[in-house]
């Protein structure tokens, strides 16, 4: 695992946004809770995996990490600095550092502009990285870096395979030479074969750039094949968290069990040994969270005690990774999903 300085640190970060009744004079009534005290290190040259459903709060993390929303509380710091203490001017200048990769290549390319156009707007944003007379060599480098065709600058979006928008969308964030990559679901739009190509990209951009990636999924076969370490995310938190090979093969949280028991796998002659955990229940409404552990209404081992007490995020069952679960115990979960 990597072990430089830590160039992220979030701290007890909580996004909440009001519910509202009314028209003239409006009233809040509740909140819906999608981040609600999220807090981790991003250390230089390595990759954070977060894991979780739809819905508890991943691209809405992502967002808060590009400064792109104004957190409820908590503070993001990036080197050290205050991310949202910064002002516009402040701001901007952090934009340099990290940059996004969005989840559909479809949807985050201007259909009115070329690629060279896309790949060369973080120039016009900001000069001083590139001088006007050389902005086109520039982006010719950035897309034989992702391994487009340099001769195409003057293509549009719509002449390229979903593969290869995603590519473009990663030679734009790469523009700036950041630090930090935000990469939301990048590979989440394309197929099984595409996946791992970008996958791969992902992994030689890293090393050649000396990029720090926070690699977001809700597919955790992708996220432990390029992640040094993982987070898996319910109801806006963190639940458990530690390295690919203790949240892999010794989980801890009832949760995280059920996630890999689902994962599916490809060997015919493999399926069916291990044992499936079936949640019972829906999600429950980030505007309405159950009391004590949030995960107590799907859960199989929770009692009175669940209900009446949210559990810390500690170590527990004699394992070095934290998780939150009052009956935590190391579990080897052998998957059993159909391929």
């Amino acid at each position: 695992m990597p072990s430089g300085e830590v160039v992220l640190q979030v701290e007890d970060l909580v996004k909440h946004y009001p519910l509202t009744v009314g028209v003239l004079f409006k009233k809040q009534v509740g909140a819906v809770r999608a981040v609600d005290g999220v807090s981790f290190d991003l250390h230089e040259g390595e990759t954070l995996g977060i894991v979780g459903e739809s819905g508890c709060g991943k691209s809405t993390l992502a967002r808060l990490l590009m400064g792109l929303e104004t957190p409820t509380s908590g503070t993001v710091r990036f080197m050290g600095e205050d991310v949202f203490g910064r002002g516009r001017a402040g701001l901007k200048q952090l934009r340099r550092n990290i940059q996004i990769v969005l989840q559909d290549p479809y949807t985050s390319l201007n259909p009115r502009m070329t690629v060279g156009d896309i790949v060369g707007e973080p120039f016009e944003i900001h000069p001083e990285v590139a001088p006007r007379g050389d902005r086109r060599r520039k982006v010719q480098e950035l897309l034989d870096v992702v391994g487009l065709n340099p001769e195409h600058i003057n293509r549009y979006p719509h002449q390229f395979s979903g593969g290869q928008r995603q590519r473009i969308g990663i030679a734009r964030g790469l523009a700036l030479r950041p630090k930090i990559l935000v990469c939301d679901e990048p590979v989440s739009a394309l197929d099984v074969s595409v996946q791992a190509q970008v996958i791969n990209l992902l992994d030689d951009l890293q090393d050649s750039f000396g990029l720090s990636y926070v690699f977001i999924a809700h597919d955790l076969s992708v996220v432990r094949h390029i992640s040094d370490r993982v987070a898996v995310m319910y109801l806006g938190r963190i639940v458990e968290t530690g390295d690919e090979v203790e949240i892999y093969e010794h989980p801890t949280m009832p949760y995280t069990q059920a996630l890999l028991s689902a994962v599916p796998v490809p060997d015919p002659s493999q399926r069916g040994r291990g044992t499936q955990i079936v949640l019972t229940g829906d999600v429950p409404s980030p505007a309405d969270p159950p009391s004590g552990c949030t995960f107590r209404t799907r859960c199989w081992k929770a009692d009175d005690l669940c209900a009446r007490e949210e559990p810390a995020l500690v170590h527990r069952a004699g394992r070095p990774h934290p998780s939150r679960c009052h009956y935590a115990e190391d579990v080897r979960v052998v998957p059993s999903g159909p391929g």
